[in-house]
């Protein structure tokens, strides 16, 4: 409806220029709200104040000329002016109640769009470092980057899903030492372990996977391993230095086809898990993109070398820095260290140079907040290689705090303590999780109550939405159990009647759906429909509080029934876009 009425205030701007009633100019932007008072009528237009400094006119001025000379509609009851020259738009009782016959018609489809249509987007997302199972901070990007996508498909995006899997690299060589010393402590070996180890119980479940597989060919005595190898930081050592060394004696001890096995064995084990669980959790990929892939394909070098061309790097103590203050970072960044390893900058230069050559019209990052500083020496250095920067953007996901009554849960995946994603979906369930994970801002900081995600109450949000839905199906089968049936023609017939403030608020409610869906993909806001869901729900059970639906005049009977219909499918339909279940009991 927003269109349709743009459309109109556009057509009456374009006659009164040609009638000489208002001067030539470009036509802005022109925006129209929902009014927020139904005293204002349905919608406000602000044109009117927008063209005033433009045309030297005032703006009730123009918001005359324009009532006077708007455009007819059928679906137009009311125009009025109102305040500093705002024009005020009231529908016809036939328009508020077609809204149903379209819903009823279009099914699920109802508030899909093409806005998006022939644009292709590619949105990665999670990509957490396969070093540990994924915690309850990674589901809030999962639930996000998940419904994002869907928003986006909704609107008619060609929507391409990532994880990229940091598959290579010194936190990946972190975790195989980490594994490899429980496999020989399995195997009866006594040693300290690193401070800067993996030390999560996972590990040692890896470890007891290699010992069962390879007995003891992987085993080494302790005092070779530890043979020249640099304090820890809790005896007076550097625990960076000490855990680089392991790795280094790891590798030499072992060889590169046992390292490789060792290796292996803690990323498949590891990423199968995050698969399982991202699949459990109710997020689909695409792709899972290998960070090992661009190195083997030399897309990484390829990068560097592109830089080099373009005089972007310079070499340093050994080692080769990119030029990021050239773009207002902070200080220059290391893309090559003087060992001749490229760092992880230099996977992600590649990473994303090889997206933005994949042709995506628009390339979506969402990052945990950490890395809002991470930024703009990414774009910084796609623009020293003259690359399209504006297609990129990134997202950033605040922290999700969890709370177990009063008391906050420590997370740290290093130390091994942390909460799962597993094990918060397997207490709370997918549908509160995924729905309370989007219920806030992304930008916004949140607390996780998990005994409210668990009760069964209308303070609890999924629970209140799932049980309009539950409450419509509990309708129809009283509607059996008496029976009696629905009959839709004569309900789409009779929906005149649908007269009560509760009706009215109800039919005005779900007008607006296929708008949320469109700014929330534009914006990239689940939680604007998140809450647009609460609020139906809401408009829902005061309805159902207030009316009986099944009266004995069968013309308003059967509207209010298809009234309720329709407000099942909307139900349904945003609950289908958050990932969550739309159950018929509860």
């Amino acid at each position: 409806m927003k269109d349709q009425l743009k459309e109109i205030i556009k057509q009456s701007l374009m006659q009164l220029i040609k009638k000489d009633r208002l001067p030539k100019f470009d036509i802005p932007a022109i925006e129209i709200e929902r009014t927020k008072d139904k005293a204002h009528g349905d919608f406000a237009c602000n044109i009117a104040m927008m063209l005033a400094r433009t045309v030297k006119m005032n703006p009730r001025q123009i918001a005359t000329l324009l009532v006077e000379n708007i455009v007819q509609a059928d679906y137009i009851a009311e125009v009025e002016i109102a305040g500093p020259g705002f024009i005020n738009f009231t529908l016809s009782a036939g328009t508020a109640q077609q809204v149903v016959r379209d819903i009823l018609e279009q099914g699920p489809k109802f508030g899909l769009s093409k806005h998006g249509k022939g644009k292709s987007v590619q949105v990665e997302f999670v990509s957490a470092n396969p070093t540990g199972p994924l915690h309850v901070g990674h589901g809030r990007g999962a639930a996000y980057g998940s419904v994002v996508s869907s928003l986006l498909m909704a609107v008619g995006f060609d929507v391409h899903r990532e994880y990229y899997v940091n598959d290579a690299g010194r936190q990946m060589d972190i975790l195989a030492t980490s594994v490899w010393l429980r496999y020989l402590e399995a195997c009866g070996e006594k040693l300290i372990f690193p401070s800067n180890g993996y030390k999560g119980g996972y590990v040692l479940s890896i470890a007891k996977s290699l010992k069962d597989k390879y007995g003891r060919a992987l085993l080494k005595e302790t005092s070779t391993v530890y043979d020249g190898i640099p304090k820890d930081e809790p005896k007076g050592g550097d625990k960076e230095e000490h855990v680089d060394a392991l790795i280094g004696k790891a590798k030499d001890l072992l060889g590169p086809d046992a390292y490789k096995k060792v290796f292996d064995a803690g990323l498949n084990q590891i990423l199968g898990g995050i698969r399982r669980d991202l699949a459990d959790f109710g997020t689909e990929y695409d792709e899972w993109f290998s960070e090992r892939s661009l190195m083997e394909s030399g897309m990484v070098e390829k990068a560097i070398v592109e830089l080099k061309e373009a005089e972007m790097l310079y070499q340093q103590d050994g080692a080769w820095w990119f030029k990021s203050t050239a773009f207002g970072d902070e200080k220059d960044r290391v893309v090559v260290r003087d060992n001749g390893q490229t760092t992880y900058f230099a996977s992600d230069i590649a990473y994303h140079l090889n997206k933005l050559k994949r042709g995506f019209d628009k390339v979506i990052d969402i990052w945990g907040s950490d890395h809002h500083g991470y930024i703009p020496r990414v774009k910084a250095s796609l623009s020293a290689m003259k690359q399209k920067v504006d297609k990129l953007e990134v997202l950033l996901v605040q922290f999700a705090v969890l709370y177990r009554g009063s008391e906050k849960v420590a997370m740290s995946t290093r130390s091994g303590q942390f909460v799962t994603l597993r094990e918060l979906r397997e207490e709370v369930g997918k549908d509160a999780a995924r729905f309370f994970y989007v219920l806030r801002s992304a930008d916004q900081h949140m607390d996780f109550d998990l005994e409210l995600a668990k009760s069964q109450s209308n303070d609890n949000p999924v629970y209140y939405v799932q049980y309009a839905h539950a409450r419509v199906c509990s309708v129809f089968r009283q509607l059996s159990e008496r029976g009696l049936a629905w009959d839709q023609g004569v309900g789409e017939k009779n929906l005149e009647y649908l007269t009560e403030d509760h009706e009215q608020a109800l039919l005005s409610m779900l007008a607006r759906y296929p708008e949320v869906v469109s700014s929330a993909a534009a914006a990239y806001t689940p939680h604007s429909l998140a809450h647009y869901l609460m609020d139906l729900a809401r408009d829902f059970h005061t309805y159902y509080n207030a009316h009986q639906f099944i009266v004995e005049e069968q013309a308003l009977s059967q509207a209010r029934l298809t009234l309720v219909v329709a407000t099942r499918q909307v139900i349904a339909n945003g609950l289908l876009i958050l990932g969550v279940s739309a159950p018929e009991a509860m």
